[in-house]
């Protein structure tokens, strides 16, 4: 395939309709061009989850807009989770993009996972482990939500994708992470903070550390609270995150935009927003400063050494 061909089936048009060069198409608009050019901006985030920091009039937080309350199980799995009594139920799933992993980290996490004695949903479509435990249930999918807003789930092992997180926390569940990519090992870090989630690496992790990371959030109470307390906060809301992205979505329409809280600073250039040009005129004022001082101090030295010898000859 020629490159006017991929051209053409990226930006859905016929060849006969490709520009004739780059000339004709401009400068191309940059990432951040783009990113500058939005009036209003709505970040997945809230500050259960986010530290405190100032933030401009255009930024909402809308963090967990996706949560809800959790529906029925299907009637297998419901039976599986009731199943396992007073233990409860730990739900693992690495999100939609790792649905398998090598047989030889499958077969150490099964192992862990056989040996605690909560029931266990994981989310997996490699081969079974020869390791897996009569605990341990393996699904293509899983209703992670509904799951984890179960009365029974005790815990969750995530990659700590920012969709699985706030579902976490929306419902009050600690969580072992094992960060993959992105903005995870992030995301991870900030529970880990907070007190409700312990990390480990998914590469290098041993099934002690697993089986121990397991009962540390499930047997160790502070965990347990210190979710709840962000899941208060979550709920504790004046407007829900959905309805506030909807009403901002809709303000800015009914403004026909939201230029009046969109910062000026997006229209400077690079050396005006770093302050170059003011910099640059301190120095200069600076160097004409200590050039006519040294001009000046020069000027003293040779008019008293002038009338030094003026006086010696006398």
């Amino acid at each position: 395939m020629d490159r006017e061909a991929f051209w053409a089936i990226v930006h859905g048009v016929g060849k006969s309709q490709l520009p004739v060069s780059n000339k004709q198409l401009g400068r191309p608009t940059t990432l951040s061009e783009t990113m500058g050019k939005a009036e209003m901006w709505l970040i997945r985030t809230y500050w259960d989850f986010s530290f405190p920091r100032p933030l401009l009039p255009n930024v909402e937080f809308v963090g967990g807009l996706h949560c809800k309350p959790a529906k029925p199980l299907p009637k297998e799995m419901e039976e599986f989770v009731q199943s396992s009594g007073e233990n409860g139920i730990v739900v693992f799933s690495l999100g939609s993009m790792v649905s398998n992993m090598s047989e030889d980290r499958a077969k150490v996490i099964a192992s862990a996972l056989a040996q605690i004695p909560q029931k266990v949903l994981w989310r997996y479509d490699g081969k079974k482990p020869d390791t897996l435990g009569p605990n341990t249930r393996l699904y293509k999918w899983l209703p992670q939500n509904d799951l984890l807003g179960h009365p029974k789930t005790k815990a969750f092992i995530t990659h700590g994708g920012s969709n699985g997180v706030y579902e976490a926390i929306y419902h009050g569940i600690p969580m072992v992470g094992t960060p993959l990519f992105a903005d995870q090992a992030d995301n991870i870090a900030r529970m880990k903070t907070k007190g409700t989630a312990v990390r480990l690496d998914l590469e290098t992790m041993s099934s002690r550390d697993l089986l121990n990371a397991l009962k540390e959030v499930i047997n160790n109470p502070s965990y347990k609270e210190n979710v709840m307390r962000l899941s208060a906060i979550q709920h504790d809301q004046p407007m829900k995150p959905l309805d506030r992205a909807v009403f901002w979505i809709e303000f800015v329409m009914r403004h026909k935009g939201a230029k009046h809280l969109r910062p000026a600073i997006h229209d400077l250039t690079w050396f005006q927003y770093h302050s170059l040009d003011v910099i640059g005129f301190l120095l200069a004022c600076v160097a004409t400063a200590m050039f006519v001082i040294a001009k000046c101090f020069l000027f003293c030295c040779w008019k008293f050494t002038k009338r030094g010898k003026k006086g010696k000859r006398d």
